[in-house]
């Protein structure tokens, strides 16, 4: 079964700033500290990454996934589901990009993930935590620092 988690955060720059360093995919390996690489595999017309290979620190080892993303209520959400992974069977989620009041955006990161080893679900909803707060957090930091 799998687990979901969402996690929010408040970035001080507009939503469109935020979504344009998400969709940067081929730079996450710059700012995202457990992604090790990324490979666009595909590309739809209008030059965003659809297809992407992913290496990535998980569990004290490596592993190897590929995603999917949908820009279909773009710029608000980028949506993503996982097409094949080692660890992983399910790793879908998205993120969504509202204004905050005050100014800045509220980040949402919607998550939801199954692995393919047997684990507790405590410790599946741990991980899942972890990788939804430290990629909030990176992405927080990297949309204010580059502004």
């Amino acid at each position: 079964m799998a687990e979901q988690a969402t996690e929010r955060t408040t970035v001080l720059a507009p939503p469109e700033r935020c979504y344009a360093v998400v969709t940067d995919i081929e730079r996450y390996p710059e700012w995202a500290a457990d992604i090790k690489q990324v490979i666009v595999e595909r590309r739809d017309d209008a030059g965003r990454p659809v297809r992407c290979a992913f290496r990535a620190a998980a569990f004290g080892r490596s592993t190897s996934y590929t995603l999917e993303y949908d820009y279909a209520d773009a710029p608000h959400v980028l949506a993503w589901r996982l097409v094949e992974g080692d660890i992983a069977t399910k790793l879908d989620g998205c993120y969504v990009f509202d204004p905050a009041d005050g100014g800045g955006s509220d980040v949402t990161y919607h998550l939801e993930v199954e692995l393919r080893v047997p684990i507790p679900g405590f410790i599946k909803m741990r991980a899942a935590s972890r990788i939804m707060h430290s990629a909030l957090r990176e992405l927080k930091a990297r949309v204010e620092s580059t502004q």
